[in-house]
Formats: structure tokens, C-alpha cells, sequence
């Protein structure tokens, strides 16, 4: 049991809670997708820079969007705020979370599409930030440090080293499906099919999602992977209400099956059993070769064709969603 530091921070005022680690290790994770590019990739490497990263280079940034006060969602209910790309502030039994949060405006190249609509001065304070994997668009540390108040922040195995000079509290690494657990809430890591590796060597690093579990509902960040069964035993585990599922970058330029496109994003939803899908890994950084218009617009078509679209919450860059018990 650790004590939450976020008792001593003068960053809020909220009561002292407990922080502890529950072990449930059951193996490695065998879904890494190894570093070597697809054949074609020179060709494919030339289109995205003239069709794709060219282009939105030179086009104006968009400005963000108001779309009010940020809601408050009860204890028994699942706020979701969707900060661009796979970044979200959510409200998972009262508590206040951050995941993924990136507000950079260039990764490298890559140009935000439109400036933020929700920064991370507009937030209230976060309680715990959690991290998917080490990739720049998720891990950004300019970013984290905009949040850091000594509070805890957990992490996959091998990514703590990374966050250590933040200002965070604790850093909490787990394994494939181990768990922590912050007041009422258990995060566990669940398994994905991509791979963590930050630069090129540093392959050591895990990656994944997380299962966040309240009394009353659970929250899925699916972070980034490509499809594979383990999306099915994900949905055993848990009665999952909201499922936050990347649909972009599906066409990356190296052509390995590193992420889902929105049809098997909607296969993924099925497969965990959430009763809830909000769509997220497009429309805020040009990363792969597919038009920047095409993963909402396939996804939504895809959810009238089965019929599910009604289950389907799609939400600007800055718009929040509250989500009730069934």
C-alpha cells in the first residue's frame, strides 16, 4: 500500500486516498509487431510526404472550439472529454483522470491539424494521468509536465524511466494485465497488439490499454493496436460501458499492421461487449496515408450498416459526453 502524495500537493485540496498495486501477471505479452517495414515502403514513404504531410504542412492551422464548461459527471457516471488524438480527461468515479494527453502542435513534422480546444490550464485538477505506451503522439512530456502535481501517474512496464523528471508523485509500472488500484477504482493493463518502443532500441518498453473500474461502470482505453483476439478476453474481464477505440492511421507508411481502420475498430468494440464506442486516433495529426476525412466517415457508415450507429458517440476535438449506468 502506498500513500497518495496527493494529500501534500498544494495543487489541491482533496483528502488523502490509497494507492496500491494488485499483481496479476500472467505472462508476456506475444503481440509486439516487429520494427522491419513492409516492401513498398520507399513508395509509400514518398506519397505521404507529397500527398499527405506536404499539404498540411502548408495548410493553416484551424482554430479549436468552445463547446462550453467542461461537465461534472457524478460518481456513478463516465465523463469523457476528448482532448485530440488519443487523449482524453475523463471522470471515472469522481476522480479525475488524464490519458494520453498530447497539446503539442508539432510532433516532429507532423502539424496539428487545429489548435487545441481544451488545454490543459481548462481542466480542474487531475487526480491520475495514465500513459499507453511510450510513443511521442501519447507519451509527450512538455505536455505531462503541464499536469504534473505530484499526483500519481502509472505506466506499462519499462516506461517509468521516461516520466521520472515530470513532477509526478509515484510512477506505477504494471505488466499485461496487472492492476493498481486509486481509491475506488482498479486500472489494469490490458494487452494490445502493437509495440513500445519509443526510439529504436529502447524495444523493451510495453504498451497496451486499460480497464478503469469503478463501483458503478468501466471506462476502456484501448490505446493503439491492430486487431487480434485478445480484444475478446479483454471483454471477459469486464463489464465494459464506455470504450474509448483508435480508428485512424491505418495506412502508415512503413505498411506494417500496426493499427486498426474504423471496420475492424467496430469489430474490436463488438468483441470487448461495451455498450458505449467513442472513436479517437484521427482528424489531429497527419500520420498515415489515408485522406484525413476517411476514418469518421467510414466508421459512421459502418455503424448504420450494422445498425449499431446509435451506440457509436462521436465527439469533436474539446466536446465531453457523460455517460449514465445502464
Amino acid at each position: 500500500m502506498i500513500d497518495d502524495p496527493l494529500s501534500t500537493s498544494s495543487a489541491t485540496s482533496r483528502p488523502p486516498r490509497r494507492f496500491s498495486l494488485r499483481r496479476r501477471v500472467l505472462g508476456e505479452s506475444e503481440n509486439k509487431i516487429g520494427l522491419r517495414p513492409v516492401e513498398g515502403w520507399q513508395k509509400r514513404n514518398m506519397d505521404f510526404l507529397n500527398q499527405v504531410l506536404i499539404p498540411t504542412i502548408l495548410a493553416p492551422r484551424k482554430p479549436g472550439c468552445h463547446y462550453g464548461d467542461l461537465p461534472v459527471a457524478s460518481p456513478e457516471q463516465i465523463g469523457v472529454t476528448w482532448l485530440g488524438h488519443a487523449g482524453f480527461f475523463a471522470q471515472v468515479g469522481g476522480l479525475n483522470i488524464a490519458i494520453d494527453p498530447v497539446w503539442a502542435l508539432w510532433l516532429g513534422p507532423a502539424k496539428r491539424l487545429r489548435h487545441p480546444s481544451v488545454w490543459a490550464h481548462d481542466l480542474p485538477p487531475i487526480d491520475l494521468v495514465l500513459i499507453t505506451h511510450a510513443h511521442h503522439d501519447h507519451l509527450h512530456l512538455a505536455s505531462l509536465r503541464k499536469l504534473a502535481a505530484a499526483q500519481p501517474i502509472i505506466v506499462p512496464e519499462g516506461v517509468g524511466s521516461l516520466v521520472k523528471n515530470c513532477g509526478f508523485g509515484r510512477i506505477v509500472e504494471l505488466k499485461t494485465w496487472q492492476s493498481a488500484t486509486f481509491g475506488d477504482l482498479r486500472i489494469t493493463l490490458t494487452p494490445a497488439r502493437h509495440w513500445g518502443a519509443r526510439m529504436i532500441h529502447d524495444t523493451h518498453r510495453g504498451f497496451g490499454g486499460y480497464l478503469i473500474q469503478s463501483p458503478s461502470q468501466t471506462l476502456y482505453h484501448c490505446g493503439d493496436s491492430s486487431m487480434f483476439d485478445g480484444f475478446t478476453e479483454i471483454g471477459k474481464r469486464s463489464r465494459i460501458d464506455v470504450a474509448l477505440m483508435p480508428i485512424g492511421a491505418y495506412q502508415p507508411p512503413s505498411g506494417r499492421p500496426v493499427h486498426m481502420n474504423p471496420e475492424e475498430a467496430l469489430d474490436a468494440f463488438e468483441m470487448v461487449g461495451a455498450r458505449h464506442m467513442v472513436p479517437m486516433h484521427f482528424e489531429t495529426y497527419p500520420l498515415s496515408g489515408e485522406p484525413l476525412h476517411e476514418p469518421i466517415e467510414r466508421l459512421e457508415l459502418a455503424a448504420k450498416e450494422r445498425e449499431i450507429y446509435d451506440r457509436v458517440r462521436r465527439l469533436r476535438e474539446g466536446e465531453s459526453a457523460v455517460f449514465c449506468p445502464p
